[in-house]
């Protein structure tokens, strides 16, 4: 299964970007999509393939988190 997962752009470089994930900065190629600082994307292998709305971003972090919870639970 794959999953892409959203951050926010924190900074540019060309076609190379950091994005926050959650507290993880991590480098993601942007050279398919135009981004910009403060954009939130979404992220798969290391390629952002969509720029987000902010709300429909944070639903699916909050989604991630949720999930996250309940598997610590067990």
């Amino acid at each position: 299964m794959c999953v892409a997962i959203p951050g926010k752009i924190v900074s540019l470089d060309g076609n190379m970007a950091k994005a926050d994930f959650s507290g993880n900065i991590v480098d993601v190629n942007t050279g398919i999509i135009d981004a910009k600082i403060g954009d939130y994307v979404l992220v798969h292998a290391g390629c952002a393939i969509e720029v987000m709305e902010k709300d429909k971003a944070q639903e699916l972090i909050d989604l991630f988190a949720e999930i996250d919870e309940l598997e610590r639970e067990q």
